[in-house]
């Protein structure tokens, strides 16, 4: 009888986590699409707009029924942190999930989508304007530099963010997603489709992220806060190459494909 129990129980926890994972997921892919197609508006000369996820949560408040998603989205990056949070405290799915090293990753991540999910439940909640991803990295970066050894500091954690999107580029390229997928059973060309958009979205995402963190090593080594971008900043400056608006065509393409990966992920990802 007790072992009937825990057994329920254990199918009943199980459960829930898989319902968290693949709503965070899902609600992690409406953004990316979303700050995809605004900064494809961007790169077609549209300056006005703020692609990041105070764009994105302004854009859908705008909307009919908006508040109504900008909740719906709060929720699920609420189930997003709580996910990462479990894998984190029993460990991930796969072979490799109880490691040390996947653990405090899962925790990073378990943070920093509470985090999130705190922000946007206070926009939803009519708190307040979402400040946008610049604000945000100037006035950290500002503060972390008045600190003992505040150079240091972020020039570590913008080092960090720059290597872990090199990361991201280099595990999409190999499509070590695969790894946390159930696609084997899938037609080959569902298969393929769903491979495609992990590297090309892989690869954007790791690019933003990468030129992020470098923000960050020059606001450190300048000394200067106004240097360190946030996202939406940071797709602007795609934009400024050589190659002009057509890099950020190609970024933002990546990104909204990201969001449609995700969807996949929440779909089809082991959890």
């Amino acid at each position: 009888m007790s072992a009937s129990i825990g057994g329920t129980r254990a199918r009943g926890t199980h459960t829930a986590v898989a319902v968290a994972a693949r709503c965070g997921l899902a609600t992690r892919g409406v953004l990316y699409v979303l700050v995809g197609l605004l900064a494809l508006q961007i790169a077609g000369g549209d300056a006005g707009e703020v692609a990041d996820r105070s764009g994105a949560l302004s854009e859908l408040a705008g909307r009919p029924y908006g508040r109504v998603l900008v909740w719906a989205i709060g929720i699920g990056l609420v189930a997003m942190a709580l996910w990462r949070l479990s894998e984190a405290v029993f460990g991930a799915a796969g072979p490799d999930g109880r490691k040390l090293t996947k653990r405090v990753a899962s925790a990073a991540r378990a943070v920093f989508y509470a985090a999130v999910a705190f922000s946007v439940l206070v926009f939803a909640a009519g708190e307040g304007g979402a400040r946008s991803s610049d604000e945000q990295s100037r006035d950290v970066t500002a503060k972390v530099l008045e600190a003992p050894a505040g150079q240091w500091l972020v020039a570590l954690a913008g080092l960090a963010i720059a290597i872990g999107g090199i990361v991201i580029i280099v595990g999409a390229a190999r499509l070590t997603f695969r790894e946390e997928m159930d696609i084997g059973h899938l037609p080959e060309r569902l298969r393929q489709g769903v491979e495609a958009l992990g590297v090309i979205g892989g690869i954007a995402r790791g690019a933003v992220f990468t030129a992020a963190g470098g923000t960050l090593v020059y606001a450190a080594i300048s000394y200067d806060p106004g240097k360190a971008k946030g996202l939406d900043d940071t797709l602007r400056s795609f934009a400024q190459t050589p190659v002009g608006p057509w890099l950020l065509l190609v970024v933002a393409t990546g990104l909204l494909l990201f969001g449609v990966f995700s969807w996949a992920m929440a779909a089809w990802r082991r959890v």
